[in-house]
């Protein structure tokens, strides 16, 4: 019988295998005219120069993931630009190893066009890639995420549940397309009232799928965050404050909340007509609340290393969710990774990011600040030219044209 593994080694991967990514290439994008970098399934460090091409590279791999990117950038507008004109195609190129073998994915557009997805050269829908990369990002814009507005703090959680059920994606996108055909109803003063209940009804539905997604991430969350001790980084007690939410969470079925958020959507018509918005309380405005439990304060009155100390807590936590239910670890892409943390918490990083067995791509300024990976990562210098160079454990990659 093999020996069990030591839970409080914090550096001993857990049994489960990284969604990695074992080869890159790009094509025309962003400040990438060409690049073809083969790296092993350890975590990669990125560091060099502000400017230099680093956030880029973790752009391009975000494109693996359903949406616009970490950038929020969209297809039309990650193009390789020269003398202001925007080359007519990009392209990404990863080849990734999970649990299930090695696979070979593709995105890109044509300028105009629609971003195309492939998985082995064969057409997909962008969910399907959620569905083999499970994906977590972190960028700096979000580092008083807490204090910043509300939608980001949702738009920021509803990325952690994409991550574990990607069906949360697919139910927010038609939640949020139905409503925005009922409000453009209202504003237009048409109220045929056998349309617009069928409108409620579908957005209903989908309210509640969303809510009830949003609902079981955040107990699988908590419950994560509280078997831990607090360590490097530190324990947050989480809620939901949302109608719908709390409806669920009171113990009512779902076509049981389904009828209480029509109805609240019915009576509501007169006054979200009048405001051209909807103020009916649906999916759309809950609010993700966070407090600190050492300090027993909200999140949002936290400095903003302990705020970005919580929103680490969150990103860990859930990544290692998503490595206990599905035995893959997920990608981790974390922009400016250690940006106001101190040394202690540079190291905790390197712990905790080793014990959820993803491979992270991570950037800073200088490679001292992922010495706590030691030889458990490898490291790789953008140049401000935009070329990557060998790293000093000999990582290979090709050569991007200059931004």
């Amino acid at each position: 019988m093999s020996k069990p593994a030591d839970t409080n080694d914090m550096t001993s991967p857990p049994p489960v295998v990284p969604a990695a990514v074992r080869r890159l290439r790009l094509t025309d994008f962003r400040c990438y005219q060409t690049l073809d970098l083969e790296v092993d399934a350890r975590p990669v460090a990125l560091f060099g120069e502000n400017g230099s091409g680093k956030t880029n590279l973790l752009e391009a791999l975000s494109f693996l993931a359903p949406g616009r990117g970490l950038r929020s950038a969209g297809a039309d507008g990650v193009a390789r630009k020269q003398d202001g004109v925007a080359a007519p195609a990009w392209a990404v190129f990863a080849e990734v190893e999970t649990y299930d073998g090695r696979f070979k994915l593709g995105v890109g557009a044509r300028a105009g066009g629609r971003r195309e997805t492939r998985i082995d050269g064969d057409p997909v829908q962008q969910v399907e890639l959620s569905r083999l990369v499970p994906m977590i990002w972190l960028t700096p814009a979000q580092d008083r995420l807490f204090a910043g507005p509300r939608a980001d703090r949702l738009k920021f959680f509803d990325r952690l549940v994409y991550a574990a059920d990607p069906a949360h994606a697919e139910a927010a996108t038609a939640y949020e397309k139905t409503r925005v055909r009922r409000q453009r109803l209202l504003d237009d003063g048409r109220t045929d009232p056998v349309w617009i209940d069928a409108l409620e009804t579908e957005m209903a539905g989908h309210g509640v799928a969303v809510a009830a997604a949003r609902l079981e991430a955040l107990i699988r969350l908590q419950a994560e965050i509280d078997a831990r001790p607090e360590g490097a980084f530190p324990q947050a007690d989480l809620a939901l404050d949302g109608a719908v939410e709390a409806d669920l969470a009171s113990g009512i079925s779902a076509p049981e909340a389904e009828d209480r958020f029509a109805r609240a959507l019915r009576d509501g018509r007169g006054r979200d007509g009048a405001v051209g918005r909807t103020l009916t309380r649906g999916p759309h405005r809950t609010e993700l609340v966070t407090r600190h439990r050492d300090k027993d304060q909200p999140a949002g009155d936290c400095s903003t290393g302990e705020q970005k100390a919580l929103i680490l807590t969150l990103a860990l936590a859930q990544a290692r969710v998503l490595a206990v239910r599905s035995s893959l670890a997920p990608l981790l892409l974390f922009d400016e990774a250690c940006a106001h943390l101190d040394a202690a918490r540079r190291e905790g990083l390197a712990r905790e990011i080793l014990a959820t067995g993803s491979q992270a791509w991570l950037t800073g300024v200088e490679r001292v600040l992922f010495e706590p990976f030691g030889n458990q990562a490898q490291f790789l210098r953008v140049h401000d030219a935009g070329l990557l160079a060998d790293g000093e454990d000999g990582c290979r990659a090709g050569s991007p044209e200059t931004p």
